[in-house]
């Protein structure tokens, strides 16, 4: 596998950027500086529940999070989730609830990172896409899987530990691949699962299964899913993507055959597409791009050199 020689050309991926924020893992054992964080009076909060939080659109035309000095914010007495220092020493943190608090401000409403995370500032949707995946591995594993005893929450969310057996538990992140594959006359194979709406087309992707290294689970989903057959195979960047707990490694692929044979499973359709095809497709409506959030809009803009026209959000 080689890295992308061009991937400085990829336009800013969601979810992806310098936070600006200092996870600090070194403090999340410290229960006397947590409790000091906690309680210091630039320490901003905000509650994440069901995957979303409370978003703002401010004047200007920003959108940003619903942050509260911590001492404005829910009781809790497990649920709090640190989540780092960013270089004015301001400390965040995460409440987890079953319910969002009422909206503060006339225009504050829930979202998801679906919504809004190509909208909020890198340090926002880092600080949300940490919190969404604690909350995501929280609610799902709550029981330890050696023993089956109820584990309690301990490194400020980083961690569940079995009283009864003495195991710790980590976050899971869930690797999976997603590929632009090309062809020898350099067009770029794009697939709609059976899910999607008429004419929503992105690259393929996939699960990494144990034992497999990410080279080879490119070739297999493709081989899977379309029946093409893959050789060369180029790293071009990664994104977090909590919907549950993956991480997308996104890569370049070239194609040593061209016939198609979707699997009818995931993907119900699959196309060729030249540049000028995809240009026309996209002016003619029959073609909807993919999604600004994920990465599969950056790798398809790599292949065809400028933002795709009319990307959602």
């Amino acid at each position: 596998m080689t890295v992308f020689a061009d991937r400085t050309d990829v336009r800013s991926i969601a979810l992806s950027a310098d936070s600006g924020i200092d996870r600090s893992a070194n403090h999340r054992l410290d229960e006397a500086w947590l409790a000091a964080a906690w309680s210091h009076p630039s320490t901003r909060v905000f509650v994440v529940s069901g995957g979303q939080a409370l978003v703002d659109d401010t004047p200007d035309g920003r959108t940003e999070l619903v942050m509260t000095p911590s001492f404005e914010a829910p009781p809790t007495e497990n649920h709090r989730y640190f989540l780092g220092v960013d270089q004015d020493g301001v400390r965040y943190f995460a409440l987890q609830k079953d319910s969002l608090p009422g909206p503060v401000g006339q225009s504050a409403r829930p979202a998801g990172l679906r919504e809004v995370g190509a909208l909020l500032s890198a340090r926002d949707a880092g600080l949300l896409v940490h919190a969404v995946a604690l909350e995501n591995w929280q609610r799902l594993h709550r029981f330890c899987s050696r023993c089956g005893a109820r584990t309690v929450i301990a490194a400020a969310g980083h961690v569940r530990r079995c009283p009864a057996c003495g195991a710790e538990h980590y976050p899971r992140t869930d690797p999976a691949v997603i590929m632009l594959v090309t062809d020898e006359h350099d067009r770029a194979l794009l697939g709609r699962q059976v899910h999607w709406p008429a004419g929503r087309y992105s690259t393929l992707a996939g699960f990494v299964e144990p034992g497999e290294s990410v080279e080879q689970a490119v070739v297999r989903e493709v081989a899977e899913e379309v029946g093409v057959i893959v050789g060369e195979v180029d790293y071009v960047a990664s994104q977090p993507w909590p919907f549950p707990s993956s991480l997308m490694l996104g890569f370049m692929a070239r194609a040593t055959s061209s016939a198609i044979r979707v699997d009818g499973d995931e993907i119900h359709e699959a196309r060729w597409f030249s540049r000028a095809d995809l240009r026309a497709a996209f002016e003619s409506g029959e073609v909807l791009p993919p999604f600004s959030i994920s990465i599969a809009s950056r790798l398809v803009e790599l292949w065809y050199g400028e933002p795709l026209p009319g990307t959602p959000s």
